[in-house]
């Protein structure tokens, strides 16, 4: 059997009014479910000792933990980020791993695509889709400057890209000063796009390694259909996790970076 490859575009499967519900979608959602029947058992179980799923789920939060205090060199900052690092963390290889389930790009229904009926999966590795890895990436970034702001003060952060306050003093000094201010005004201007940047790569990269590799196991299926793609299946569990790492990774750094103090040092670059 020859299986079709997969669009770029996530197919919808039905529609609630005008909101189409996409495979990725229906991913992403039983993903969603499964987080939140566990930590509602995880809850109901909870006590002074912990044993069984209590047990495995302080010892995954605590490892993350323990990755998260590496960068940030705080215990208070790592344990205000941890929600946002290791939800992002958990739930990339989550949907990760569930696209490799079998029956995973190949069970679906038969639905009028661009004039022919086609067989449209029912489930599609969520990141697969780059609304969802684009959504990820655009709150990633969001949140650290939402928490530079909250952390720093909304006038100091915002001198860290809109140097308008340092221009102001090198006016008053004269001099080299003032040229020394207007390069800093344009590096400035530099790191707005440098934020677009971020989002951007954030969310490509993990929506092109993601959708490779379902590309590759549809060829693979396709040619060979028993055996062969085990070590595909195998190699896509750790990219999955890779994944997984690289983007909480960096939204990691984003975080630290973005609510790290800033040195006024702008005054005595200017006096030498």
């Amino acid at each position: 059997m020859i299986l079709a490859l997969p669009p770029l575009v996530a197919e919808p499967i039905f529609h609630i009014g005008s909101f189409p519900i996409t495979n990725a979608y229906i991913n992403s959602t039983i993903a969603v479910v499964l987080f939140a029947v566990a930590g509602f058992i995880v809850r109901k179980k909870a006590a002074m000792i912990p044993k069984g799923v209590q047990n495995f789920a302080e010892a995954v939060l605590e490892f993350i933990l323990g990755y998260v205090d590496q960068v940030t060199k705080d215990r208070r900052k790592s344990i205000k980020f941890l929600p946002i690092v290791g939800g992002l963390f958990l739930f990339i290889l989550v949907s990760n791993w569930m696209g490799l389930i079998p029956g995973t790009g190949s069970i679906g229904r038969f639905l009028p695509v661009g004039g022919e009926i086609e067989l449209v999966p029912l489930l599609r590795p969520a990141n697969s889709d780059l609304n969802m890895t684009l959504a990820m990436a655009v709150f990633a970034v969001i949140t650290s400057h939402v928490l530079g702001i909250v952390t720093i003060g909304f006038f100091k952060y915002a001198n860290k890209f809109i140097k308008l306050g340092d221009l102001y003093k090198s006016m008053r000094k004269g001099g080299i000063s003032i040229m020394v201010a207007v390069f800093e005004f344009g590096v400035g201007l530099i790191e707005i796009f440098s934020e677009i940047a971020k989002m951007v790569s954030l969310s490509l990269r993990l929506f092109g390694n993601i959708f490779a590799g379902e590309v590759l196991l549809t060829v693979i299926a396709g040619l060979i259909a028993y055996l062969v793609p085990l070590p595909f299946m195998l190699l896509e569990l750790l990219v999955g996790l890779i994944q997984a790492v690289v983007f909480s990774m960096l939204t990691l750094v984003y975080l630290t970076m973005a609510t790290a103090e800033i040195h006024e040092h702008s005054e005595e670059v200017h006096e030498h």
